[in-house]
């Protein structure tokens, strides 16, 4: 399926993805959006991060310190993310729904029922989650009996797919046991308000689950999302080292050596707090996060743009007289 995953990438690139198997189409707007997004929180190409640790390096031109961070956008996003996306292409799995616990932000609740077989439907929540249609968030309560939501006026959808078989559980700590829920649900411009409450069911999944599922389609089953597993902490762990150094560096600069323990602290803590947080929030604060980074740091290119055209053309002309 590879030559067929390349095809549907280049043919989406400007058209957009079509409601298939649940998915419900994005507009160029929203899907490049969201790669400029990816793309940066992969490789952090302008951001400004990546020179603290190559400034560190003892090189002896900065242009050749420069041609060597220049691999890293090259490695991590043309190699690893395109292997990365090839196999969830190839797998099929980006177009299934299946069984996973609803993250409540994934969660939006319309107004009006919204039939999957109907393409009309289909285009007019489509249109919908991209802000160009005025279907409305659903209002009121939702009655709910052992766990399962019995029928009313309004459509479940779940990572921008229609949600099917849900279920709904009580969670107890002091058993570790989900209970059926039962009673009634208040919902609020589309959200519920009960967020203690456990959703499951069926439908798209993102980010690393849905990367974990693919590997499984793979030659070694379900042993494959071990690869995903262990890739996940070994980059992870890596990122997290790299970007204490640079937060430490930072902070070092603005207030000096006694404000590192109270950045370490703080940022221990926001590895414990977003260890069971959302990952859309995750997702959505990092891309704040990074733009707060980018903008100032292209300004400063900007700015410095002829001392570094100066210094790589002073460095181009050593090179070719040696």
């Amino acid at each position: 399926n590879i030559g067929e995953a390349f095809t549907s990438i280049f043919s989406s690139v400007f058209t957009g993805s079509a409601a298939v198997g649940g998915f419900l189409g994005a507009s160029i707007n929203f899907a490049f959006s969201k790669g400029v997004g990816r793309g940066l929180f992969s490789n952090e190409a302008g951001q400004g991060s990546a020179p603290i640790a190559h400034a560190s390096a003892k090189g002896h031109e900065p242009v050749s310190e420069g041609m060597v961070a220049i691999l890293e956008p090259f490695i991590d996003t043309i190699i690893i993310c395109t292997l990365t996306g090839l196999v969830l292409l190839t797998s099929g799995v980006w177009k299934e729904k299946h069984e996973n616990r609803f993250q409540f932000t994934d969660i939006a609740i319309l107004d009006g029922v919204y039939v999957e077989a109907n393409e009309n439907d289909k285009q007019k929540v489509g249109a919908y989650l991209v802000g160009n249609d005025d279907i409305a968030p659903f209002n009121g309560e939702i009655q709910v009996e052992d766990g399962l939501i019995t029928q009313g006026n309004f459509t479940i959808l779940h990572a921008r797919s229609f949600a099917e078989e849900i279920t709904i559980s009580n969670y107890h700590e002091d058993t570790d046991e989900l209970e059926p829920y039962t009673g009634v649900l208040v919902i609020n411009n589309g959200k519920p308000t009960n967020e203690d409450l456990k959703w499951r069911g069926k439908s798209l999944v993102h980010s690393a689950p849905l990367t974990s599922i693919a590997f499984t389609k793979s030659f070694f089953g379900d042993f494959g999302k071990y690869i995903v597993t262990i890739g996940l902490l070994l980059f992870a762990f890596s990122t997290a080292i790299s970007w204490s150094y640079y937060g430490d560096r930072a902070i070092t600069f603005l207030v000096g050596s006694r404000g590192i323990l109270p950045y370490r602290i703080v940022y221990i803590l926001g590895f414990f707090i977003a260890s069971f947080t959302d990952t859309t929030i995750i997702w959505t604060f990092a891309g704040l996060a990074i733009a707060l980074m980018t903008i100032p740091n292209l300004i400063g290119i900007i700015w410095l743009r002829k001392d570094m055209k100066n210094t790589l053309k002073s460095y181009w002309e050593e090179f070719i007289a040696k």
